[in-house]
C-alpha cells in the first residue's frame, strides 16, 4: 500500500484522494480521518466515510479527543463561537488549532511507516497559509525533511496542491468527476452549511470563479 491519505471530508482531501486514484488501485490507499473534538468534527468525519465508501478505498477514523482537551482553539467544541466573514480576516486565526497538522502528520507517519506504506498525502493548499502555519510551504517542507529523518527515509509527506488556490483546485476536481456533493466544508456545528463562515465562504467563491454550481445545501441563500 503505497498511500496512507489525510481525508478530512473537505474538497481538497476528496480532490487529492480522486487524483491519487487516477495513478494507483484503490486497495493501494488508506484513508485516515481523526476524531479531535472540533466543531464539525462530526460532520466532516461523515463526510470523509461517504468519501471513501464512494472511491472504494480502505478507511479508519482515529479518536485523539482525549489529547485535544488541552488545546485551546474557537475550532474546537470547547472554544468559542466561530467567526463568520472571509477566510483571510484576521478574526479566522481564532479556529487555529496549535500544531494540528504536525500532529495528524506524525500519526500518518507512524501508520505508513508500521504498514509499508512510503508516502503520506495532504491535501493543504496556498488558501490556508496566511492563517493556518502548518499549512505553509515552510512546514510541510521541514515536516517531510523530519519524516524522512525519521523514518531512515521509508516515509515521505506530500501536499500536490501546496501552491494551489482552492479555485485551481476545484477545477482540477470537477475535470476528474471529484463527488463534491459528498463534502463538507463548513466550521460550524450543524448539519447544514451556514455559508457565512469564513470556510464556507472561500468554498462558494472557487465555485463561483469557476463559474459553477456548489452541488451542496446551505442553510440559507447564498450566491452560487
Amino acid at each position: 500500500m503505497p498511500y496512507v491519505l489525510s481525508l478530512s471530508g473537505g474538497l481538497d482531501s476528496c480532490t487529492l484522494l480522486g487524483n491519487l486514484l487516477r495513478q494507483c488501485d484503490a486497495n493501494e490507499i488508506l484513508c485516515v480521518s481523526f476524531k479531535y473534538g472540533s466543531k464539525h468534527n462530526q460532520y466532516e468525519n461523515e463526510a470523509a466515510q461517504k468519501i471513501a465508501k464512494y472511491y472504494g478505498v480502505n478507511f479508519i477514523e482515529i479518536d485523539i479527543t482525549p489529547i485535544m482537551t488541552c488545546f485551546k482553539s474557537d475550532l474546537l467544541l470547547s472554544g468559542g463561537e466561530i467567526p463568520e466573514g472571509h477566510y483571510q480576516a484576521d478574526n479566522m486565526k481564532s479556529t487555529v488549532v496549535p500544531c494540528r497538522n504536525m500532529i495528524f502528520a506524525s500519526i500518518l507517519a507512524g501508520i505508513a511507516e508500521s504498514s509499508g506504506a512510503s508516502t503520506v498525502a495532504l491535501g493543504v493548499n496556498c488558501g490556508d497559509h496566511a492563517i493556518y502555519p502548518d499549512c505553509r510551504a515552510s512546514f510541510i517542507y521541514s515536516m517531510n525533511k523530519t519524516t524522512q529523518e525519521a523514518t531512515d527515509k521509508k516515509v515521505k509527506i506530500i501536499a500536490p496542491f501546496l501552491l494551489d488556490t482552492k479555485e485551481t483546485i476545484v477545477h482540477f476536481g470537477m475535470k476528474i468527476r471529484s463527488p463534491y456533493h459528498l463534502t463538507r466544508t463548513c466550521y460550524k456545528n450543524q448539519e447544514i452549511a451556514c455559508g457565512k463562515c469564513g470556510s464556507c465562504i472561500e468554498r462558494l467563491e472557487a465555485f463561483a470563479q469557476n463559474n459553477a454550481v456548489d452541488p451542496i445545501e446551505y442553510e440559507k441563500e447564498v450566491v452560487r
